[in-house]
């Protein structure tokens, strides 16, 4: 079972900046504090409690960042150090419930998200078994925020299913404007050697001089129609990447770094186009979800690209090759050219083309 959500977009302010929301509703912790000094026992015991509440607070913060792919790591512990503190608190524990919910509600993946916000939702009415003065207005409290939990995972998805829908029909509406392109580049083209051919073959006994030309005039159309293809190829390429190169400082801008492009598409080779644009686009996402970087230099030239940060380096982030990078290597490789990561400091994706 994967722990991992699926990819979500890096410059949705809430995967970005959730754990410091989570940090703020920690204030709520006061009262299983209160409850622990307030408690009959001896001090060991309410310093043994403590100690539980504040890894629960630390485990809730990492379920939102460093643990965000193993989110079922950080709800598994902050489950067991909520059950550690009912020694001391007993019914009091509940009031662990609400982050519990949330992390299930925002963090797991699908379906087993319903299924623990659903148990999260559900331990409030154990305290039915507790004691008259547990305080009746708990629920009123703690299922409205899950409630507002399970909302945001629910639009969360579906905006996501959203863009993937027009992501899917906008390849669509790219490859049907591509077929009319060559069919408009060729369909003439094509027709015309068609009839020159034919009236070679008729010529090639009776005038054979006429026939030469036809067949001279059957090269430079056949000539034309390929460089006719490869414009339309290559002006395809050059938006694609043009598409990037806008796209990809707005991507770091909200991601808070810096970005400074040297050189233009105009500078590069358009049989590669399309190529840079994928490389451009995988290391900007590399960039914005491990780098830790301030700025990124992009440096377009006529033998490929070059993407820099000053963040904390490959080696500092785990030195090791995951399926973006992997993915980026055997693609330039299979176009014949080569891959460069190196490290500190920064990072420095250098892609060289033939």
């Amino acid at each position: 079972m994967s722990d991992a959500r699926p990819e979500v977009d890096a410059t949705n302010p809430w995967e970005r900046w959730g754990w410091a929301f989570a940090s703020i509703w920690l204030v709520f912790l006061v009262y299983p504090i209160v409850a622990t000094l307030e408690a009959h026992v001896a001090t060991g015991w309410k310093v043994a409690t403590f100690a539980c509440i504040l890894g629960f607070a630390v485990s809730n913060i990492l379920g939102y960042s460093l643990w965000a792919g193993r989110a079922w790591l950080a709800l598994t512990l902050m489950g067991v150090l909520a059950l550690a503190t009912t020694p001391v608190i007993g019914v009091e524990a509940l009031a662990f419930t609400p982050y519990l919910g949330m992390l299930s509600a925002l963090q797991l993946p699908d379906p087993w998200w319903k299924w623990a916000t659903f148990v999260a939702v559900v331990l409030p009415v154990l305290s039915l078994a507790g004691p008259d003065w547990f305080p009746a207005w708990f629920f009123l409290m703690v299922w409205p925020i899950m409630l507002g939990g399970v909302l945001i995972r629910v639009f969360g998805d579906r905006a996501q299913e959203a863009t993937e829908t027009r992501n899917r029909l906008a390849l669509v509406a790219e490859r049907e404007r591509v077929a009319r392109d060559v069919h408009d580049v060729l369909g003439h083209s094509l027709t015309a050697l068609s009839i020159k051919a034919e009236l070679a073959s008729r010529l090639i006994e009776v005038d054979p001089a006429r026939a030469k030309a036809e067949l001279e005039s059957i090269q430079e159309t056949a000539r034309q129609a390929l460089a006719e293809v490869r414009a339309t190829v290559g002006g395809l390429r050059a938006a694609n990447l043009e598409a990037e190169l806008a796209t990809a400082p707005r991507v770091l801008a909200d991601a808070g770094i810096r970005t400074q492009v040297l050189g233009s598409v105009a500078d590069t080779d358009p049989r590669h186009r399309a190529l840079l644009a994928w490389v451009l686009r995988e290391s900007v996402t590399n960039v914005v979800r491990h780098a830790r970087a301030t700025s990124v230099s992009v440096e377009l030239g006529p033998t490929g690209l070059v993407v820099a940060d000053d963040g904390a380096g490959f080696e500092a982030t785990g030195g090791r090759e995951g399926n973006g990078l992997r993915g980026m290597r055997e693609r330039v490789s299979a176009a014949g050219g080569t891959l460069q990561v190196s490290s500190g400091p920064g990072t420095r994706v250098e892609v060289v083309l033939p």
